[in-house]
């Protein structure tokens, strides 16, 4: 594998909107942004990427961008990000955007051109195409439900959106397009930006001839991925993208990538592959219902540690993935990973030592640090995410109670992860002056960034020390290029690993999930710990000098520097 300078690296997603307000009209923004640039280099962040800032009417916050090359004005200028953009640099990190290519907004100007005249240049930019029998061109069944065909009004002809009806996807097969889009990916990295993540990118290649497929629901359609799934050929474009775009520049990409077909790991993340790295869904993807939110399940843990181990063992080798507890499509990994019993201070360092420390890059979301929660939002109302609002009403549609739909919003809604980041016990979380874009979560008295800085037993604190161990010079190497190695797997509760690096020094990283102790003996018998998530340190370390075992308290973790020989 060849070197890169992002490898060792601890990268931070902020969800601008709900950051930090700067202006005091309850949106978060780039001035609020820049001004908690301190804080997160005390963390130990290195590279910032930052949900959607562009020109948008926020149908889906901001993934439907309507100018690629504007500031949205509820986020400030442009000349506000230039600043944050140097104020970044300074601090030695890196900036990362949000590339949205597969869709833009209908309030867009190549999309306005093309409903004036879909037979014109512009409306090649997009998929028109005629109805069948007075009904849509094929049978798919857009992410956010009901089809991805949208008629146009005075004529026969749809567009497809596999997302929003106001999010039109961009015809990749036009080459005018795809040079627009390279030429708008350098603007953004000749001003500076470190590179991007990408979004739903597998989306862009359609088979043209929109085939309709057995549908997998009683509304007749079949969900938008099965088309994506049997078409060949994105490949083309992704290389494409990055030989014009990506490789001049030696820029780090992050892909969302869903629906990769068996085998093409190394296509897309080894050295030469479409992307820098890609994000590690595969935990997240386990407990996903068939039909919606309302037939999930929870993730057992055996299954879910399984899953996580198979997939460093596929990574290995090859490339590496990037590492998420949560992002701002997903609840919050305290919520969904952890029991009941173990929603505490003490479960969430454990289920943050336990991924930070696996082979690959960690992202770390806004307010993880400090362990924030799902937000127990009281009336469907009062959601504000698209997605949200349509798995309620499928939910009720598949028969289920308004009771049993909101249980299903409750755990898995997009907008768990978008209410605004708890910095104190102040009104509305510290967050704003003003009234916030959507409802704080009402534990921001006991869980805030303020209350964890006065105690060395937060959750913040270990967050830093674990990013700390991960990145000091003498582990850095192991915690990077090192295997991960799965160890004692017979133990029902515990996940744990070794990571080793050419048969030198060796770690282990071990958590017990369970409620009862267990105990570990170390294969070479000697241990030295270097981090505990509990306050019984001293003892860890004595029982592994007097006993060469280690027994771990339920809900307790630790990391060990193995002694060899």
């Amino acid at each position: 594998m060849k070197r890169q300078w992002w490898h060792d690296k601890v990268a931070y997603q902020i969800y601008p909107k709900s950051f930090m307000d700067g202006n005091g009209d309850g949106i978060g923004d780039i001035q609020g942004i820049r001004s908690k640039l301190d804080y997160l280099k005390e963390l130990g962040i290195d590279i910032l990427w930052l949900s959607p800032i562009y020109q948008s009417p926020f149908i889906d916050q901001g993934y439907d961008i309507s100018d690629y090359y504007r500031i949205a004005e509820e986020f400030g200028t442009m000349e506000e990000f230039d600043l944050l953009l140097e104020e970044t640099k300074k601090r030695g990190m890196y900036l990362v955007m949000d590339l949205v290519v597969n869709h833009c907004s209908d309030r867009h100007e190549w999309f306005q051109k093309a409903l004036a005249d879909p037979y014109g240049p512009y409306g090649d930019y997009f998929y028109f195409r005629k109805g069948k029998d007075g009904n849509p061109p094929s049978n798919y069944r857009s992410y956010f439900g009901g089809s991805t065909w949208e008629p146009v009004p005075g004529t026969d002809l749809y567009y497809l959106h596999f997302f929003a009806k106001e999010q039109p996807d961009l015809n990749w097969e036009n080459p005018k397009v795809r040079q627009e889009i390279y030429k708008m990916i350098n603007w953004w990295l000749d001003k500076g930006v470190a590179g991007f993540r990408i979004d739903a990118i597998i989306n862009i290649k359609k088979d043209v001839n929109f085939p309709s497929y057995e549908p997998d629901g009683a509304d007749g359609l079949v969900h938008c991925t099965k088309m994506v799934e049997n078409v060949e050929g994105v490949d083309e474009f992704l290389e494409e993208m990055k030989r014009e775009t990506f490789q001049k520049h030696q820029a780090f990409t992050v892909g969302e990538v869903f629906n990769m077909k068996e085998g093409a790991l190394e296509e897309f993340i080894g050295d030469e592959g479409h992307f820098s790295t890609m994000f590690d869904f595969s935990a997240h993807q386990i407990g996903q219902g068939k039909h919606g939110w309302y037939d999930a399940r929870p993730v057992e843990f055996k299954e879910g540690r399984d899953t996580l181990f198979a997939s460093q063992k596929e990574t290995e080798g090859i490339g590496f993935k990037s590492n998420i507890i949560e992002n701002h499509d997903e609840p919050r990994g305290a919520s969904r990973y952890l029991p009941d019993y173990a929603r505490n201070e003490t479960g969430k360092k454990l289920l943050a030592s336990t991924m930070l420390l696996l082979r690959g890059l960690p992202f770390l979301y806004q307010g993880q640090e400090i362990g924030m929660t799902n937000w127990e939002c009281p009336d469907v109302s009062q959601y504000d995410d698209i997605s949200t609002k349509d798995q309620y009403q499928e939910a009720i549609q598949a028969g289920c109670t308004p009771e049993q739909a909101m249980k299903a919003c409750r755990e898995n809604s997009r907008d768990n992860a978008r209410t605004p980041m708890q910095w104190s016990a102040e009104e509305h979380a510290g967050f704003t002056k003003g009234t916030p874009w959507l409802t704080v979560n009402p534990n921001y008295t006991e869980i805030n960034v303020e209350e964890q800085e006065t105690r060395e037993d937060s959750v913040l604190a270990f967050y830093r020390k674990l990013i700390a161990l991960r990145k000091s010079d003498a582990l850095r190497e192991i915690f990077t290029y090192g295997e991960t190695i799965p160890a004692y797997e017979d133990q029902e509760k515990v996940f744990a690993y070794f990571r080793s690096l050419n048969g030198g020094a060796k770690i282990l990283v071990a958590g017990n999930y369970g409620t009862e102790a267990v105990t570990l003996p170390l294969p070479e018998g000697k241990g030295t710990l270097l981090l505990s998530n509990t306050e019984r340190e001293a003892q860890l370390q004595k029982q592994l000098e007097k006993e060469g075992q280690i027994t771990l308290q339920g809900l307790e973790g630790a990391v060990l520097l193995l002694e060899q020989g």
